[in-house]
């Protein structure tokens, strides 16, 4: 049985004002499989993320959900948090309710709604989570660009300014593409070539 726990963050002035967060949290407690849900001012930040393990600590939370901005932000600390309690950092799922709904929806009752949505789905999703673990593989530094053409030689020359090895493949007899087709150029007339 998926024991959820539920987190929903004010974000500061950021989500509280047009989201409800208190309804949206209170909404989510009444889902199945989540065992807890509580709002929050700042989820990211130390006692927000003690808060996570100490609730996976004590209610044996089996996934988690965060309710907060963007997880290009904060994903990575919250999977640490997860992490930090011993549980799994891909049991963990986030809902973008900054970004993709306060930010963007003027009215608070659908700003709360869309925040509700957005939470269903990630509760749904985590639910059906693997473990997963992170492998390390040997890579080697080198890139292939396919066509000789003026971008393939543009990419091929700034991968091998980063001091990564490059091969460049062209299936026509000379580099150059289009551009080598040409003799003259508009509006200098220099030499294609």
């Amino acid at each position: 049985m998926k024991r959820i726990g539920v987190y929903v963050c004010h974000c500061g002035t950021n989500i509280a004002p047009h989201v409800d967060v208190k309804e949206v949290a209170d909404f989510a407690a009444q889902l199945p499989g989540v065992v807890m849900a509580r709002d929050y001012d700042y989820m990211c930040s130390d006692p927000g993320q003690d808060l996570i393990k100490e609730d996976i600590k004590e209610l044996g939370l089996t996934r988690v959900v965060v309710a907060s901005c963007s997880p290009l932000m904060h994903e990575v600390t919250f999977r640490r948090a997860c992490q930090g309690a011993g549980l799994n950092p891909f049991f963990f799922q986030m809902a973008n309710i900054r970004e993709q709904v306060s930010w963007v929806t003027e009215e608070s009752e659908k700003a709360t709604e869309r925040a509700k949505h957005a939470v269903i789905a990630a509760i749904y999703r985590v639910a059906n989570h693997e473990p997963l673990s992170v492998r390390e593989v040997p890579v080697k530094p080198t890139a292939l660009v396919v066509g000789g053409g003026i971008a393939g030689i543009e990419a091929a020359l700034r991968v091998a300014e980063s001091g990564k090895k490059v091969y460049l493949v062209e299936r026509e007899p000379s580099i150059g593409g289009y551009m080598a087709q040409l003799f003259k150029t508009f509006p200098t007339l220099d030499c294609a070539a």
